[in-house]
Protein backbone atom coordinates (compact mmCIF):
# COMPACT_ATOMS: atom_id res chain seq x y z
CA UNK A 1 0.00 0.00 0.00
CA UNK A 2 1.19 3.47 -0.63
CA UNK A 3 1.65 6.28 1.71
CA UNK A 4 -0.25 9.17 1.45
CA UNK A 5 0.30 11.27 5.05
CA UNK A 6 0.82 14.70 4.03
CA UNK A 7 -2.63 15.60 5.05
CA UNK A 8 -1.66 14.42 8.63
CA UNK A 9 -2.94 16.38 11.67
CA UNK A 10 -1.20 19.82 12.76
CA UNK A 11 -0.30 18.23 16.16
CA UNK A 12 1.45 15.07 14.55
CA UNK A 13 2.92 18.00 11.73
CA UNK A 14 4.34 19.79 14.54
CA UNK A 15 5.95 16.63 16.09
CA UNK A 16 7.22 15.68 12.48
CA UNK A 17 5.87 12.07 13.64
CA UNK A 18 3.53 9.34 11.76
CA UNK A 19 0.02 9.76 12.82
CA UNK A 20 -0.89 7.64 15.98
CA UNK A 21 -3.56 5.64 15.60
CA UNK A 22 -5.04 3.37 18.80
CA UNK A 23 -7.27 0.42 17.89
CA UNK A 24 -9.12 -1.05 21.30
CA UNK A 25 -10.60 -4.34 20.56
CA UNK A 26 -12.57 -6.95 22.66
CA UNK A 27 -13.09 -9.37 21.48
CA UNK A 28 -9.68 -11.05 20.45
CA UNK A 29 -11.20 -13.71 18.22
CA UNK A 30 -12.90 -14.50 15.27
CA UNK A 31 -14.11 -12.19 12.51
CA UNK A 32 -13.21 -8.96 14.60
CA UNK A 33 -9.31 -10.23 15.51
CA UNK A 34 -8.77 -10.48 11.90
CA UNK A 35 -10.19 -7.49 10.52
CA UNK A 36 -8.12 -5.49 13.58
CA UNK A 37 -5.09 -7.46 11.88
CA UNK A 38 -5.19 -6.64 8.41
CA UNK A 39 -5.75 -2.72 9.46
CA UNK A 40 -2.91 -2.84 11.45
CA UNK A 41 -0.77 -4.99 8.83
CA UNK A 42 -1.75 -2.22 6.18
CA UNK A 43 -1.37 0.79 8.52
CA UNK A 44 2.19 -0.34 9.96
CA UNK A 45 3.26 -0.47 6.31
CA UNK A 46 1.75 2.85 5.16
CA UNK A 47 4.33 4.75 7.78
CA UNK A 48 0.99 5.36 10.68
CA UNK A 49 2.18 4.78 13.99
CA UNK A 50 -0.01 2.28 15.06
CA UNK A 51 -0.76 1.19 18.83
CA UNK A 52 -3.14 -1.97 20.19
CA UNK A 53 -5.12 -2.21 23.84
CA UNK A 54 -6.86 -5.73 23.88
CA UNK A 55 -6.80 -8.20 26.90
CA UNK A 56 -3.98 -10.73 26.25
CA UNK A 57 -4.64 -13.50 23.70
CA UNK A 58 -2.85 -14.84 20.83
CA UNK A 59 -3.57 -11.67 18.93
CA UNK A 60 -1.50 -9.59 21.04
CA UNK A 61 0.99 -11.55 19.91
CA UNK A 62 0.43 -11.81 16.42
CA UNK A 63 -0.02 -8.12 16.15
CA UNK A 64 3.38 -7.35 18.40
CA UNK A 65 4.62 -9.24 15.63
CA UNK A 66 3.65 -6.99 12.60
CA UNK A 67 4.85 -4.19 14.13
CA UNK A 68 2.39 -2.80 16.76
CA UNK A 69 2.60 -1.38 19.96
CA UNK A 70 0.36 -3.69 21.80
CA UNK A 71 -1.06 -2.40 25.23
CA UNK A 72 -3.18 -4.42 27.75
CA UNK A 73 -5.98 -3.58 28.60
CA UNK A 74 -7.69 -6.69 30.51
CA UNK A 75 -11.47 -6.02 30.04
CA UNK A 76 -14.58 -8.94 29.58
CA UNK A 77 -16.44 -9.57 26.45
CA UNK A 78 -19.45 -8.21 27.48
CA UNK A 79 -21.04 -5.21 30.10
CA UNK A 80 -20.93 -5.76 33.65
CA UNK A 81 -19.24 -4.33 37.12
CA UNK A 82 -15.76 -4.63 35.80
CA UNK A 83 -16.59 -1.68 33.25
CA UNK A 84 -15.85 1.17 35.62
CA UNK A 85 -11.90 -0.17 36.71
CA UNK A 86 -11.50 -0.92 32.56
CA UNK A 87 -12.46 2.38 31.55
CA UNK A 88 -10.07 3.89 33.99
CA UNK A 89 -7.41 1.41 32.64
CA UNK A 90 -8.30 2.56 29.12
CA UNK A 91 -7.84 6.06 30.10
CA UNK A 92 -4.14 5.50 31.31
CA UNK A 93 -3.46 3.61 27.64
CA UNK A 94 -4.95 6.60 25.93
CA UNK A 95 -2.70 9.22 27.98
CA UNK A 96 0.19 7.14 27.49
CA UNK A 97 -0.31 6.88 23.79
CA UNK A 98 -1.66 10.23 23.26
CA UNK A 99 -3.61 9.03 19.86
CA UNK A 100 -4.23 11.15 16.99
CA UNK A 101 -7.61 8.83 15.98
CA UNK A 102 -9.27 6.26 18.42
CA UNK A 103 -10.93 3.27 16.87
CA UNK A 104 -12.92 1.48 19.04
CA UNK A 105 -13.84 -2.60 17.34
CA UNK A 106 -16.98 -3.98 18.13
CA UNK A 107 -19.57 -3.43 21.22
CA UNK A 108 -17.77 -3.11 24.49
CA UNK A 109 -14.56 -1.34 23.21
CA UNK A 110 -16.83 1.23 21.37
CA UNK A 111 -18.58 1.63 24.96
CA UNK A 112 -15.62 1.47 27.16
CA UNK A 113 -13.17 3.72 24.63
CA UNK A 114 -16.22 6.31 23.83
CA UNK A 115 -17.11 6.46 27.92
CA UNK A 116 -13.27 7.27 27.74
CA UNK A 117 -12.79 9.87 25.35
CA UNK A 118 -16.17 11.24 24.97
CA UNK A 119 -14.86 12.79 21.32
CA UNK A 120 -11.25 14.67 22.66
CA UNK A 121 -9.96 12.88 20.29
CA UNK A 122 -11.78 11.63 16.75
CA UNK A 123 -13.29 8.77 17.58
CA UNK A 124 -14.37 5.58 15.08
CA UNK A 125 -16.67 3.34 16.25
CA UNK A 126 -17.19 0.25 14.19
CA UNK A 127 -19.97 -2.14 15.59
CA UNK A 128 -19.43 -5.35 13.61
CA UNK A 129 -22.91 -6.16 13.55
CA UNK A 130 -24.91 -4.10 16.61
CA UNK A 131 -25.02 -4.91 19.92
CA UNK A 132 -29.06 -5.01 20.16
CA UNK A 133 -29.08 -7.43 17.61
CA UNK A 134 -27.50 -10.36 20.04
CA UNK A 135 -29.87 -9.53 22.81
CA UNK A 136 -34.06 -8.91 23.31
CA UNK A 137 -36.27 -7.17 25.46
CA UNK A 138 -34.75 -4.76 28.66
CA UNK A 139 -31.21 -5.65 27.15
CA UNK A 140 -31.67 -4.78 23.62
CA UNK A 141 -33.66 -1.44 24.63
CA UNK A 142 -30.14 -0.14 26.98
CA UNK A 143 -28.02 -1.47 24.41
CA UNK A 144 -29.59 0.88 21.64
CA UNK A 145 -30.21 3.73 23.77
CA UNK A 146 -26.34 3.73 24.42
CA UNK A 147 -25.37 3.30 20.73
CA UNK A 148 -27.98 6.76 20.21
CA UNK A 149 -26.27 8.59 22.64
CA UNK A 150 -23.07 7.57 22.18
CA UNK A 151 -23.35 8.85 18.71
CA UNK A 152 -22.60 12.49 20.12
CA UNK A 153 -18.97 11.02 20.97
CA UNK A 154 -18.58 9.49 17.88
CA UNK A 155 -16.90 11.20 15.10
CA UNK A 156 -17.36 8.42 12.63
CA UNK A 157 -19.49 5.45 12.38
CA UNK A 158 -17.97 3.26 10.13
CA UNK A 159 -20.67 -0.31 8.96
CA UNK A 160 -19.41 -2.84 6.58
CA UNK A 161 -22.15 -3.24 4.78
CA UNK A 162 -25.04 -0.69 3.26
CA UNK A 163 -27.67 -3.48 5.59
CA UNK A 164 -25.69 -2.91 8.41
CA UNK A 165 -25.40 1.09 8.34
CA UNK A 166 -29.57 0.98 7.52
CA UNK A 167 -29.97 -1.08 10.75
CA UNK A 168 -28.28 1.44 12.69
CA UNK A 169 -30.32 4.28 11.31
CA UNK A 170 -33.59 2.16 11.94
CA UNK A 171 -32.66 1.79 15.53
CA UNK A 172 -32.76 5.76 15.73
CA UNK A 173 -29.06 6.21 15.90
CA UNK A 174 -27.92 9.48 14.38
CA UNK A 175 -24.30 9.77 13.70
CA UNK A 176 -21.54 10.12 10.76
CA UNK A 177 -21.52 7.40 8.64
CA UNK A 178 -19.02 5.44 6.30
CA UNK A 179 -19.55 2.22 4.56
CA UNK A 180 -16.23 -0.16 4.09
CA UNK A 181 -16.90 -3.02 2.94
CA UNK A 182 -14.88 -6.11 4.51
CA UNK A 183 -11.98 -7.58 2.77
CA UNK A 184 -9.95 -10.63 2.64
CA UNK A 185 -6.37 -11.01 1.55
CA UNK A 186 -6.45 -13.17 -1.95
CA UNK A 187 -2.86 -14.03 -1.60
CA UNK A 188 -3.18 -16.04 1.48
CA UNK A 189 -6.80 -17.12 0.52
CA UNK A 190 -6.75 -18.92 -2.53
CA UNK A 191 -7.75 -21.89 -5.01
CA UNK A 192 -6.00 -24.95 -4.86
CA UNK A 193 -6.46 -27.81 -8.12
CA UNK A 194 -5.86 -30.97 -5.78
CA UNK A 195 -7.27 -30.03 -1.95
CA UNK A 196 -4.84 -32.66 0.42
CA UNK A 197 -7.82 -33.51 2.69
CA UNK A 198 -5.43 -36.54 3.96
CA UNK A 199 -3.06 -33.17 5.51
CA UNK A 200 -6.09 -32.56 7.78
CA UNK A 201 -6.41 -35.14 10.74
CA UNK A 202 -10.22 -35.03 10.75
CA UNK A 203 -10.18 -35.59 7.74
CA UNK A 204 -7.37 -38.55 7.30
CA UNK A 205 -9.69 -41.64 6.79
CA UNK A 206 -12.29 -39.90 4.83
CA UNK A 207 -13.42 -41.36 1.46
CA UNK A 208 -11.61 -39.17 -1.47
CA UNK A 209 -14.99 -39.52 -3.04
CA UNK A 210 -16.91 -37.96 0.13
CA UNK A 211 -18.87 -34.96 -0.37
CA UNK A 212 -17.48 -32.13 2.47
CA UNK A 213 -19.41 -29.43 3.92
CA UNK A 214 -17.55 -26.86 6.02
CA UNK A 215 -18.94 -23.99 8.19
CA UNK A 216 -16.09 -21.83 9.50
CA UNK A 217 -16.80 -19.82 12.57
CA UNK A 218 -16.94 -19.13 16.57
CA UNK A 219 -19.73 -21.94 18.05
CA UNK A 220 -22.45 -19.70 19.25
CA UNK A 221 -25.59 -18.49 18.97
CA UNK A 222 -25.26 -16.06 16.68
CA UNK A 223 -23.61 -18.10 13.90
CA UNK A 224 -26.08 -20.69 14.09
CA UNK A 225 -24.61 -23.78 14.12
CA UNK A 226 -27.27 -25.35 16.00
CA UNK A 227 -29.45 -24.70 13.03
CA UNK A 228 -27.12 -26.20 10.88
CA UNK A 229 -27.08 -29.51 12.74
CA UNK A 230 -30.75 -29.75 12.72
CA UNK A 231 -30.77 -29.51 8.69
CA UNK A 232 -28.48 -31.99 8.78
CA UNK A 233 -29.75 -35.41 8.72
CA UNK A 234 -32.07 -34.04 5.82
CA UNK A 235 -28.40 -33.43 3.82
CA UNK A 236 -27.56 -36.47 4.62
CA UNK A 237 -30.51 -38.34 3.63
CA UNK A 238 -30.44 -37.17 0.04
CA UNK A 239 -26.62 -37.60 0.06
CA UNK A 240 -25.23 -40.59 1.42
CA UNK A 241 -21.73 -40.56 2.57
CA UNK A 242 -21.28 -36.71 3.05
CA UNK A 243 -20.02 -35.24 6.02
CA UNK A 244 -20.11 -31.32 7.52
CA UNK A 245 -16.87 -30.21 9.32
CA UNK A 246 -17.77 -27.33 12.08
CA UNK A 247 -14.15 -25.70 12.37
CA UNK A 248 -13.67 -23.28 15.25
CA UNK A 249 -14.63 -23.22 19.03
CA UNK A 250 -16.85 -21.89 21.75
CA UNK A 251 -19.26 -21.09 23.83
CA UNK A 252 -21.59 -23.67 22.37
CA UNK A 253 -19.17 -26.22 21.58
CA UNK A 254 -20.79 -28.65 24.74
CA UNK A 255 -24.12 -27.98 23.75
CA UNK A 256 -23.57 -28.30 19.59
CA UNK A 257 -21.75 -31.98 20.31
CA UNK A 258 -24.29 -33.37 22.80
CA UNK A 259 -27.19 -32.55 19.83
CA UNK A 260 -24.64 -33.77 17.04
CA UNK A 261 -26.26 -36.38 14.78
CA UNK A 262 -24.23 -38.47 12.36
CA UNK A 263 -21.67 -37.27 9.60
CA UNK A 264 -20.83 -34.27 11.73
CA UNK A 265 -16.96 -33.63 12.82
CA UNK A 266 -15.63 -30.76 14.68
CA UNK A 267 -12.79 -29.53 14.35
CA UNK A 268 -11.95 -26.85 17.37
CA UNK A 269 -9.89 -24.26 16.91
CA UNK A 270 -7.49 -24.23 13.87
CA UNK A 271 -4.51 -22.37 13.34
CA UNK A 272 -5.24 -22.08 9.61
CA UNK A 273 -8.37 -22.28 8.21
CA UNK A 274 -7.52 -21.86 4.64
CA UNK A 275 -7.02 -25.59 3.84
CA UNK A 276 -10.49 -25.89 5.35
CA UNK A 277 -11.97 -23.75 2.92
CA UNK A 278 -9.90 -25.52 -0.29
CA UNK A 279 -11.16 -28.97 1.04
CA UNK A 280 -14.61 -28.21 1.13
CA UNK A 281 -17.28 -28.86 -1.63
CA UNK A 282 -19.55 -26.45 -0.02
CA UNK A 283 -18.90 -23.65 2.35
CA UNK A 284 -22.29 -22.64 4.49
CA UNK A 285 -22.24 -19.89 7.59
CA UNK A 286 -26.25 -19.90 9.21
CA UNK A 287 -26.08 -16.82 10.64
CA UNK A 288 -28.59 -15.23 12.80
CA UNK A 289 -27.36 -11.85 12.56
CA UNK A 290 -23.79 -10.47 10.55
CA UNK A 291 -22.42 -6.74 10.03
CA UNK A 292 -20.57 -8.79 6.96
CA UNK A 293 -19.25 -11.95 7.72
CA UNK A 294 -15.68 -12.75 6.32
CA UNK A 295 -15.82 -16.38 5.87
CA UNK A 296 -18.32 -16.47 2.93
CA UNK A 297 -15.61 -13.78 1.32
CA UNK A 298 -12.53 -16.36 2.84
CA UNK A 299 -14.21 -19.34 1.04
CA UNK A 300 -14.93 -17.61 -2.22
CA UNK A 301 -11.53 -16.46 -2.53
CA UNK A 302 -10.49 -20.17 -2.24
CA UNK A 303 -12.94 -20.80 -5.23
CA UNK A 304 -15.56 -22.31 -3.24
CA UNK A 305 -19.53 -22.15 -3.31
CA UNK A 306 -21.34 -20.75 -0.37
CA UNK A 307 -24.54 -21.14 1.34
CA UNK A 308 -25.10 -18.42 3.80
CA UNK A 309 -28.09 -16.88 5.47
CA UNK A 310 -30.02 -13.63 3.94
CA UNK A 311 -28.93 -11.43 6.96
CA UNK A 312 -26.83 -8.10 6.76
CA UNK A 313 -23.97 -8.27 4.61
CA UNK A 314 -24.60 -11.39 3.09
CA UNK A 315 -26.39 -9.95 -0.17
CA UNK A 316 -23.75 -7.45 -0.34
CA UNK A 317 -20.91 -9.60 -0.22
CA UNK A 318 -22.05 -12.29 -3.05
CA UNK A 319 -21.66 -11.77 -7.20
CA UNK A 320 -24.87 -10.18 -8.52
CA UNK A 321 -27.46 -13.23 -9.39
CA UNK A 322 -26.31 -15.90 -6.65
CA UNK A 323 -28.76 -15.22 -3.99
CA UNK A 324 -31.16 -17.91 -6.14
CA UNK A 325 -28.24 -20.67 -4.98
CA UNK A 326 -26.73 -18.56 -2.43
CA UNK A 327 -28.99 -17.25 -0.18
CA UNK A 328 -31.13 -18.92 2.60
CA UNK A 329 -33.55 -17.36 5.44
CA UNK A 330 -32.42 -17.20 8.53
CA UNK A 331 -33.27 -19.83 11.43
CA UNK A 332 -35.02 -22.25 8.79
CA UNK A 333 -33.61 -25.84 8.69
CA UNK A 334 -35.70 -26.70 5.73
CA UNK A 335 -35.00 -24.63 3.21
CA UNK A 336 -30.92 -24.69 4.62
CA UNK A 337 -31.15 -28.38 4.08
CA UNK A 338 -32.34 -27.83 0.54
CA UNK A 339 -29.83 -25.59 -0.55
CA UNK A 340 -26.67 -27.80 0.40
CA UNK A 341 -28.33 -30.54 -0.83
CA UNK A 342 -28.99 -28.93 -4.62
CA UNK A 343 -25.20 -27.52 -4.74
CA UNK A 344 -23.70 -30.89 -3.79
CA UNK A 345 -25.59 -32.74 -5.92
CA UNK A 346 -24.75 -30.15 -8.84
CA UNK A 347 -21.04 -30.16 -9.37
CA UNK A 348 -21.04 -27.99 -12.43
CA UNK A 349 -22.79 -25.49 -10.51
CA UNK A 350 -20.59 -25.49 -7.59
CA UNK A 351 -17.19 -25.19 -10.27
CA UNK A 352 -19.40 -21.85 -11.39
CA UNK A 353 -20.32 -20.27 -9.10
CA UNK A 354 -16.93 -21.40 -7.58
CA UNK A 355 -14.74 -19.23 -10.10
CA UNK A 356 -17.44 -16.12 -10.12
CA UNK A 357 -17.47 -16.39 -6.43
CA UNK A 358 -13.41 -16.08 -6.66
CA UNK A 359 -13.36 -12.96 -9.09
CA UNK A 360 -16.12 -10.83 -7.30
CA UNK A 361 -14.10 -10.91 -4.08
CA UNK A 362 -10.62 -9.99 -6.32
CA UNK A 363 -12.87 -6.76 -7.70
CA UNK A 364 -15.03 -6.04 -4.57
CA UNK A 365 -13.32 -7.59 -1.91
CA UNK A 366 -9.57 -7.40 -1.78
CA UNK A 367 -8.41 -6.24 1.65
CA UNK A 368 -5.74 -3.69 0.16
CA UNK A 369 -9.12 -1.55 -0.79
CA UNK A 370 -10.62 -1.64 2.68
CA UNK A 371 -7.55 -0.74 4.38
CA UNK A 372 -6.56 2.34 2.18
CA UNK A 373 -10.05 3.54 2.26
CA UNK A 374 -10.09 3.24 6.55
CA UNK A 375 -6.44 5.14 5.86
CA UNK A 376 -8.38 7.83 3.59
CA UNK A 377 -10.98 8.24 6.60
CA UNK A 378 -8.48 8.77 9.64
CA UNK A 379 -6.25 11.63 7.03
CA UNK A 380 -10.20 13.41 6.43
CA UNK A 381 -10.76 13.59 10.55
CA UNK A 382 -6.94 14.15 11.10
CA UNK A 383 -7.50 17.22 9.21
CA UNK A 384 -10.49 18.58 11.18
CA UNK A 385 -9.92 17.76 15.03
CA UNK A 386 -13.39 17.31 16.15
CA UNK A 387 -16.32 17.00 13.46
CA UNK A 388 -18.79 15.48 15.44
CA UNK A 389 -20.50 17.87 18.02
CA UNK A 390 -23.51 17.47 20.42
CA UNK A 391 -26.35 18.39 18.01
CA UNK A 392 -24.69 18.01 15.10
CA UNK A 393 -26.25 17.30 11.81
CA UNK A 394 -25.45 13.52 11.56
CA UNK A 395 -25.57 12.03 7.59
CA UNK A 396 -26.47 9.70 5.48
CA UNK A 397 -24.57 6.20 4.67
CA UNK A 398 -21.73 6.92 2.22
CA UNK A 399 -19.88 3.83 0.71
CA UNK A 400 -16.13 4.62 0.44
CA UNK A 401 -14.77 2.02 -2.03
CA UNK A 402 -17.49 0.45 -4.45
CA UNK A 403 -17.40 -2.91 -6.66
Amino acid sequence: MTSRLSGSSRDATRRGAAPRVLHVTQPVDGGVARVVTELVRMQHVAGFDVTVACPDSGLGQVLRELGADVRHWPATRSPGPSLLGETRRLAHVVKAVRPDVVHAHSAKAGLAARLTVQGRIPTVFQPHAWSFEAVGGVTAAVATAWERWAARWTTRVVCVSKAECARGQRAGVRAHWRVIPNGIDPVRFHPTAAPARAALAPLADLDTAALLVVCVGRLCHQKGQDVLLEAWPSVLRRVPGARLALVGDGPQDGPLRYRSPEGVLFTGAVADVVPWYQAADVVVLPSRWEGMALAPLEAMACGRPVVVTDVAGARESLPPDHGAHCLVPAGRPGPLADALTRMLLDPLLRESLGDQGRRHVLAAHDVRRSAEAVADLYRELLGVRRTVAHGAEPTECRESIRS
